[in-house]
């Protein structure tokens, strides 16, 4: 029989629990590790169209699901893997603080949740403020799509596929969740290409509002797959089940009782509320239609329904506390810290530290350690080394590792969801209830805790109380290193719902609410920032070390084009600058961030 090799991330795996590479991340410097994957060719399908359609009311006998389950044994594996991969997987195995860094880094730094205390990096090159665009870790966000694309499109273009369809409607899933993550950071992806698991260049490059309509195809057909599931025989939804639970990890349906595949619709249907929310000034009717249409069918609207990484679970810890405390790789920003204390949020004594050193400028005044809750400036020139001893830096403040060792790795949670139809509400759609509503009952559940535990139960109690915050404490940011001038607080709202508000006051409690509540989910907050305009900043400093296209108090819009390689560079120049819809330069906006439009 004739063969087909494919260049990818993970070697595919050997049944449900024997995982391999997922990505090479020890070294920032090391994008990606490739392994040769064999595939008989006459197993694949390789059209985009077919990866597309999912022929769910087919009749299969138990035979036939039996030997396709056979078939796909290797590669059933690889959706724990894809799962992995979308938080810092390495090895096949659970998120772990390399690739998680690699990753987060630079959405950490653009939503300004944190800033890299030093410049310096033992294998890259250096970061010597929050816009510099430094190629080696331009390319780490990618690694949380490609490391899930490359562990997903073999399964999805495996005929055998077809026979067992709620299989590859997860699949689908997951591959378009990844997807819509990274085109929303650099504005343009070989969306389709990818999916027909095309292995060699040329790529053709999608615009961001084909890949959002693909995208929200593949969920209604995901969603009408999975719903008629219920009306299938016992014995094939015994076996499906049974394999869905073996590969699942973002869900736990069999720990929280529930039933079928009713979180992974809600999955689908809360990821089509989200793009529908991104894209509402540059398609505001069908975003309205979208997201009207993910409600009535099912979001995430309960504890039990959220999708995430859960470490209690898998035996480890979160990433942040490895990066935080032994290589002291992020510190908290002065605009989180800014906000927290003016509206006297819990987190700023629960997730941030004092300062864990003295404090210095050059006029003689020391912050003593251990005196406050104190930020670095987004933008700033930070010190040279990873220890105190050599980088006062090091000694502001950072998170908890106490209370954030356990914290969930969340795709999607309940407070996200409640925040968009609040938002929904907002602006006139039919969110099946009203925005205060919904705002309220988000901040309570917005713990970064894994629910359900004794501290989360206690924050929980206090957000309930914070929610009734009316007015904003004034507060001043006083640089302690003098490294950059006072700032006064730029939090002008209160916290509190009040009807008498105006739109754009209310939009601003949401989303400034919902960025608090994402951390550290910095890939969605920093694309709220883009859109909206909301939670208010300090300004980056030393914008001007990105790639020159921004101005003093710009945003980074998009991170630049990934790759370095000459057939990506073809690619890029063939297909992917008009796909962009502009030059790869950090102020280029994409598709759903439009300029000059106003948030009504």
């Amino acid at each position: 029989m004739k063969r087909i090799q494919y260049i990818a991330i993970a070697a595919l795996a050997t049944g449900f629990m024997t995982l391999q590479s997922c990505l090479d991340f020890d070294e920032p410097t090391d994008d990606f590790r490739p392994n040769d994957i064999t595939i008989d060719e006459g197993d694949i399908v390789g059209e985009a169209d077919s990866v597309n359609l999912i022929n769910y009311k087919a009749l299969y006998t138990e035979e036939q699901v039996d030997a396709a389950a056979k078939s796909l044994d290797k590669y059933l594996g690889m959706l724990k893997v894809a799962q992995y991969c979308m938080r810092g997987g390495k090895e096949g195995q659970y998120p772990v603080s390399h690739a998680y860094q690699r990753i987060y880094t630079l959405p950490d730094v653009y939503a300004q949740y944190g800033v890299v205390p030093h410049s310096d990096f033992a294998f890259a090159s250096e970061l010597i403020s929050s816009y510099h665009a430094s190629q080696d870790w331009i390319s780490g966000p990618n690694g949380q799509f490609m490391g899930a694309r490359t562990s997903l499109t073999p399964l999805l273009n495996h005929k055998s596929c077809d026979s067992i369809p709620e299989v590859k409607a997860i699949a689908l899933l997951l591959y378009n969740y990844a997807a819509i993550e990274n085109v929303d950071m650099y504005g343009t992806i070989p969306y389709n290409d990818f999916k027909a698991n095309k292995v060699d260049p040329p790529f053709k490059y999608d615009d961001m509002k084909t890949i959002y309509t693909g995208a929200e195809a593949n969920i209604d057909t995901i969603v009408n797959c999975l719903r008629y599931f219920d009306s299938k025989p016992a014995w094939y939804q015994a076996k499906v089940k049974d394999i869905v639970n073996k590969f699942s990890e973002v869900t736990h349906d069999q720990r929280n009782g529930v039933k079928n595949m009713e979180t992974w619709i809600r999955f689908a249907n809360s990821l089509k509320l989200r793009m529908a929310m991104h894209m509402v000034k540059a398609e505001p009717q069908l975003a309205q239609k979208w997201a009207e249409e993910a409600v009535k069918s099912g979001v995430i609207d309960d504890l039990k329904y959220e999708v995430a990484l859960f470490p209690s679970i898998y035996g480890g810890v979160h990433p942040l506390v490895e990066i935080s405390e032994s290589w002291a790789d992020m510190r908290f920003s002065a605009s989180f810290v800014s906000l927290l204390k003016s509206l006297t949020h819990p987190y700023r004594f629960s997730l941030c530290m004092k300062n864990s050193g003295d404090l210095n400028n050059d006029q003689g005044v020391t912050l003593p350690a251990e005196s406050d809750q104190v930020g670095i400036r987004s933008g700033i020139h930070t010190g040279k080394g990873q220890s105190y001893g050599s980088n006062q830096f090091v000694g502001f403040s950072r998170v908890n590792k106490f209370l954030i060792e356990k914290a969930p790795l969340y795709l999607f949670k309940w407070a996200e969801i409640d925040f968009l139809r609040a938002e929904g509400a907002l602006r006139g759609w039919d969110m099946g209830g009203k925005a205060e509503q919904f705002y309220t009952r988000a901040i309570e559940n917005s713990s970064f805790l894994e629910p359900g535990s004794e501290l989360s139960n206690q924050l929980k109690s206090i957000l309930s109380q914070y929610a009734n915050v009316e007015e904003p404490v004034a507060y001043t940011y006083k640089d302690p290193t003098g490294s950059s001038p006072d700032m006064e607080g730029v939090t002008k709202i209160g916290v509190k719902w009040n009807e008498a508000d105006d739109k754009e006051t209310k939009l601003e409690k949401i989303i400034t609410q919902k960025y608090i509540a994402l951390f550290p989910n910095s890939m969605e907050a920093w694309g709220e920032m883009r859109r909206i305009g909301y939670p208010k900043m300090f300004p980056v400093l030393n914008v001007e070390e990105g790639d020159g296209s921004l101005k003093p108090g710009d945003l980074v819009r998009r991170i630049l084009f990934p790759n370095s390689d000459d057939a990506s560079l073809k690619d890029i120049q063939s297909t992917g600058l008009k796909a962009l819809g502009g030059p790869d330069q950090q102020a280029t906006r994409v598709w759903w961030d439009v300029k000059g439009k106003g948030n009504f």
